[in-house]
């Protein structure tokens, strides 16, 4: 077992079990904040559009942009990535062309992800991150989805007080460990 990734308390629980029962070491490898979509509510959303016609290229790219961004280690290729079976919706303004991304897993037993959200850096506080996740929340919402989940970084304010601000409440806060074999002496 390289490591465990669950609600907080099971993740501890079960990291801290793992160390006793094998001596391995334990480092905390990533924290995330489970939000639901309780109500999406109507904001005023920045104008700007669902942007149509863009390739492949400018999702890998964008992705990759992502990764850096939050310090995820990328992939060795895009079919290996996380991202590869998600629909990817681009905002789009008539000054600044693509300015914010929203990915979205496919439906399943009624349940969307939205991942990942990105804007990049220059063009961070505008509000095109909220008019994007409004758009493939809403797009969810019509296709069916009963429950539209996202993940948080818990440090991250600005992130969290943006999806409280659409309508997503917190429910779980997540940990991940990695697990090291400790050489032997």
């Amino acid at each position: 077992v390289s490591g465990v990734t669950a609600d907080h308390d099971t993740a501890t629980a079960f990291a801290s079990a793992w160390r006793r029962r094998t001596g391995a070491g334990v480092e905390l490898s990533w924290e995330g904040r489970l939000h639901r979509l309780d109500a999406l509510v109507p904001t005023r959303v920045v104008a700007g559009r669902v942007a149509v016609g863009w390739d492949r290229a400018e999702v890998v790219r964008w992705c990759e942009d992502f990764c850096v961004a939050v310090g995820e280690a990328p992939a060795a290729s895009w079919a290996e990535s996380r991202f590869a079976d998600k629909e990817f919706t681009f905002w789009e303004t008539p000054s600044d062309g693509l300015v914010a991304m929203a990915g979205t897993t496919p439906m399943l037993a009624g349940m969307v992800r939205v991942d990942p959200v990105y804007t990049p850096t220059h063009l961070r506080g505008r509000g095109y991150a909220g008019a994007v996740t409004t758009a493939v929340t809403r797009a969810a919402l019509e296709a069916g989805a009963t429950d539209v989940v996202l993940f948080t970084d818990p440090h991250n304010p600005t992130s969290n007080a943006l999806y409280r601000r659409i309508g997503y409440v917190p429910i779980a806060e997540f940990t991940g460990y990695d697990f090291t074999v400790l050489e032997e002496r």
